[in-house]
């Protein structure tokens, strides 16, 4: 293995059962056989539209959802082998991988203080036994996001979305974690505040080392952010390359369709840009279709291979990978 993978996902699958009527039952193919891996240090971002497997993906690989099948590796150990019929204690690595959720107003508990919130996961991991110790972590954690000591005795509703999605870092920072799952962190907040938390992140990442997924639906926040990015349709990762050149030259046509819904500042430049619009049917997770899962809607798929034969995630250039036939 190489060393500098810190997260390996393997052929990893999701799926949710749903009832069909009174006898039958089908699946949600929320995640469908997706392999990917983040460098310690690297932050990965991933897109896609709503619906198509990025949360689910993200909650799957910490086990916060049971995987189907598949494997998911943390710094070159199992902590999920779909071969194997014993699984690992979730507890036993999840202090070193933790999740910032999307809306911070449901993701904090509103009966608890700011204090009990963010010390919490120091009580469940026992670290810093001694009381006063873990008044003293807390007040460094609040600091940490731009909060200050007095805050610990308010109540998460006290505060603004922005201030919230700081208590909801400063607690998955509490137990010094390597892995954070970003989980639309800024897709709740107002424009002004969502800069303020990217930045905050960014800042975090440099200081404690940390390996970010930074989940997102903004292609331009996500550039911003990630060294590399995976688009995501349909529960499958669809491309995947480091950020500028998802940008510079996107070679899947679902990507060329979400880089040109980018708002583009410059009205000359945004009248010259050309948007593709989807037509065609919008396939459900349930009933994935034949072939390539993105030929109902695809402008180029007028060849039988689109409708019959699945594409596999290849190299088209230097690290830089597509699931298309026609890629070229």
């Amino acid at each position: 293995m190489n060393e500098n993978k810190l997260i390996e996902v393997d052929k990893l699958v999701k799926h949710f059962p749903v009832k069909a009527g009174l006898m039958n039952t089908k699946q949600i193919k929320a995640v469908d056989g997706v392999s990917l891996y983040i460098k310690k240090g690297e932050t990965l971002g991933l897109v896609g539209e709503s619906g198509c497997g990025k949360s689910t993906l993200g909650r799957t690989i910490l086990r916060l959802y049971e995987p189907t099948s598949g494997r998911v590796l943390y710094n070159g150990t199992a902590i999920f082998d779909g071969n194997s019929r014993k699984q690992p204690k979730a507890l036993t690595f999840r202090r070193k991988m933790q999740i910032i959720f999307q809306d911070p107003s449901a993701s904090l508990n509103g009966r608890m203080t700011v204090g009990e919130i963010v010390r919490e996961p120091l009580e469940i991991h026992g670290l810093f036994p001694n009381k006063a110790e873990r008044a003293n972590r807390v007040e460094q954690l609040l600091e940490l996001v731009g909060l200050n000591s007095e805050h610990a005795n308010r109540y998460p509703h006290e505060f603004s979305g922005g201030q919230q999605q700081r208590v909801g870092i400063a607690r998955a920072l509490a137990v010094e974690p390597d892995f954070i799952v970003c989980d639309e962190p800024i897709s709740a907040l107002d424009v002004s505040i969502q800069s303020q938390i990217v930045n905050m992140l960014e800042d975090m990442q440099e200081r404690l080392g940390l390996t970010y997924l930074f989940i997102a639906h903004d292609l331009s926040v996500v550039k911003h952010i990630s060294d590399r990015v995976a688009v995501m349709y349909l529960g499958k990762i669809v491309e995947l390359a480091a950020a500028d050149d998802i940008h510079a030259v996107p070679a899947h046509p679902y990507t060329k369709t979400l880089l040109s819904a980018i708002p583009i500042p410059d009205p000359r430049k945004s009248k010259a840009n050309k948007r593709i619009i989807l037509e065609g049917d919008i396939p459900s997770a349930i009933d994935i279709p034949p072939g390539c899962r993105f030929h109902t809607r695809c402008p180029y798929a007028d060849k039988p291979e689109c409708r019959e034969r699945e594409p596999e995630l290849r190299e088209v250039s230097p690290g830089h990978f597509a699931a298309c036939h026609f890629v070229n």
